[in-house]
């Protein structure tokens, strides 16, 4: 009630800049969609909002120009659609049993390129391809099933920022587990 209450004091006044950090943390999914709404508001007037969020499908919707902040240093800047398009595509491939998990993930690294994520639980393999490792979807079910895999669902889709932040921060995290 308080995040509220402080945002509503600022559409009052109609600020020209707004500083937001983390504004929705602890908020049930109607308080966020109301403060959101209310920020869309603003800038709709004319002002601007400088937002620091971890909540980066909040900042894809709402944001023009994104800063990626790593290990304390910016590491990639622009429009959101930019920066998905920096990193190349989102491959998922559900399969009909655990066993199927790892073959699923060998096609799937070798026609991305990148590094796949599978998920025994919900039976998911998951990769971000690397630029320039371009696949089609009918290419990607013909080589699953060139290699035995019955996939229950194929998709081929536009990466999210926490894909960016993910493959941007790659590296850091890497450095900090050794």
């Amino acid at each position: 009630m308080r995040r509220r209450l402080d945002l509503v004091a600022c559409l009052v006044t109609r600020p020209p800049v707004l500083f937001l950090d983390e504004p929705t943390t602890g908020l049930d999914p109607r308080s966020r969609g109301e403060i959101w709404d209310a920020v869309r508001e603003l800038t709709d007037t004319g002002s601007t909002v400088l937002l620091t969020t971890q909540y980066l499908d909040e900042a894809d919707r709402l944001a023009d120009h994104v800063l990626v902040i790593g290990q304390g240093r910016a590491i990639a800047d622009g429009p959101p659609d930019r920066l998905k398009a920096s990193i190349g595509a989102r491959v998922e491939v559900a399969v009909g049993s655990v066993a199927e998990l790892p073959e699923a993930a060998r096609v799937v690294a070798r026609l991305t390129g990148g590094e796949p994520q599978t998920d025994p639980h919900r039976l998911l393999v998951v990769a971000v391809s690397r630029p320039g490792r371009e696949t089609s979807l009918p290419h990607l079910v013909r080589e699953l099933d060139a290699a035995g895999v019955a996939a229950r669902d194929v998709a081929l889709r536009t990466p999210t920022l926490d894909d960016v932040f993910l493959a941007l921060t790659a590296g850091a995290a890497e450095q900090v587990a050794a």
